[in-house]
């Protein structure tokens, strides 16, 4: 089984980008994944979209993507999972040059979300729940988050303006990006200040409507040792879980993300020790902090020490979001596990400019679909 490679990554500046086409986002970051890999063709096409069929009424994006390219003839194939349908694209790319079919993949996560009004948004956002259960009595992802953040204040009886802390934290480590949605820095006042969402939700504990694309040229060994470009070793794992998180044993344990990420630790011969750069799921806030829990890289009720030590700032024992994750960097729904994985690899290739963590080797990406019905866990390591 050939080892993946990823060989160059392509990202668009996050933004609503009222004049751009999603078929505009794919290509540009596309293109720049190839220039930076210096590669003008690939074996295959895979691509993660959750919200395009809805909004944009597009599906077919694969063969879209190659005759934009001038690919037309090659595979190129959709993958949806939801929020993670990125990570599911390069999922299925690694498991095709794993299996010695492929010597070069094109992966990309694409979302436009501005084509849409607010509530087509909700309501799509929502298509990764399960319809019949929960869709129908009006319920949003925002206000299942809600029922868990409050279920974990009241349990751990820990209040908001410890949780509130990650929106600073990733606003913090934008502020030197050039593709963030919103690079700078805001206070924990502002955060707690801000309107509810759902209650205890508040407005600066979310994302926001975004577009953009992501792209990774993903290689076998073999290529690998022909291209003269910076690359990472890539192990990508995956689990799934009830839809609903209150169908679980306990809605704040996440087992897929905790699955997930011991999968792949296992298969890269590393311990959670190794994982020098996280890179969270932070939708919300509270979704980050039950995922650090879920994960195995914080005590059950004290993920929300770490931030207060100062563990996961760019300088901390284990810096997270360090491009400012999915609030300040941009939540582009389907493309950001692309943009994470990305960012790893532009860290670990020591192209991270200002926010440079210049000690890791390691880093560890986790991609959720739905409130972490599918995690995926990808590692990137140092070659």
């Amino acid at each position: 089984m050939s080892k993946v490679y990823v060989a160059g990554v392509g990202l668009t500046k996050i933004d609503e980008h009222w004049w751009m086409s999603l078929e505009y986002l794919m290509t540009e970051a596309s293109l720049k994944a190839l220039d930076d890999a210096g590669i003008s063709r690939v074996d295959s096409i895979y691509i993660g979209s959750m919200l395009s069929p809805i909004l944009q009424e597009q599906s077919h994006l694969g063969t879209l993507l190659a005759e934009e390219l001038g690919l037309s003839g090659i595979p190129a194939i959709g993958v949806e999972a939801a929020s993670a349908s990125g990570a599911a694209a390069v999922y299925a790319g690694a498991r095709e040059i794993e299996s010695g079919r492929a010597n070069a993949v094109l992966v990309v996560g694409v979302d436009k979300m501005s084509d849409g009004m607010a509530e087509e948004v909700t309501a799509a956002m929502m298509s990764g729940e399960r319809q019949e259960y929960v869709g129908f009595i009006g319920a949003t992802f925002y206000s299942i988050n809600a029922l868990i953040y409050s279920l974990y204040m009241d349990r751990y009886n820990v209040g908001q303006e410890k949780i509130a802390l990650f929106p600073v934290l990733c606003h913090e480590h934008a502020v030197n990006i050039p593709h963030a949605q919103y690079p700078f820095k805001i206070k924990l006042e502002t955060v707690l200040n801000s309107p509810y969402i759902s209650e205890p939700l508040r407005r600066f504990e979310t994302t926001a409507i975004a577009d953009g694309a992501a792209a990774l040229v993903l290689v076998n060994e073999e290529t690998a040792k022909k291209l003269d470009t910076p690359k990472t070793e890539l192990i990508i794992e995956a689990s799934t879980d009830y839809l609903t998180p209150f169908q679980r044993e306990d809605p704040l344990w996440f087992p897929a993300i905790q699955l997930a990420t011991s999968k792949a630790l296992s298969r890269a011969k590393l311990e959670r020790r190794d994982v020098k750069i996280l890179e969270l799921y932070d939708a919300t806030s509270i979704m980050a902090i039950v995922s650090l829990e879920s994960s195995g890289f914080a005590e059950r009720g004290k993920a929300w020490q770490l931030l207060e030590k100062g563990e996961l700032g760019l300088s901390g024992a284990l810096p997270c979001n360090t491009f400012g994750g999915l609030k300040a960097r941009g939540h582009p729904a389907g493309a950001t596990p692309a943009y994470q994985i990305a960012e790893l690899h532009l860290q670990l290739t020591h192209r991270a400019g200002k926010n440079q963590v210049d000690s890791a080797k390691t880093g560890l990406a986790q991609s959720l679909g739905g409130v972490a019905s599918t995690a995926f866990a990808s590692i990137l390591r140092e070659v």
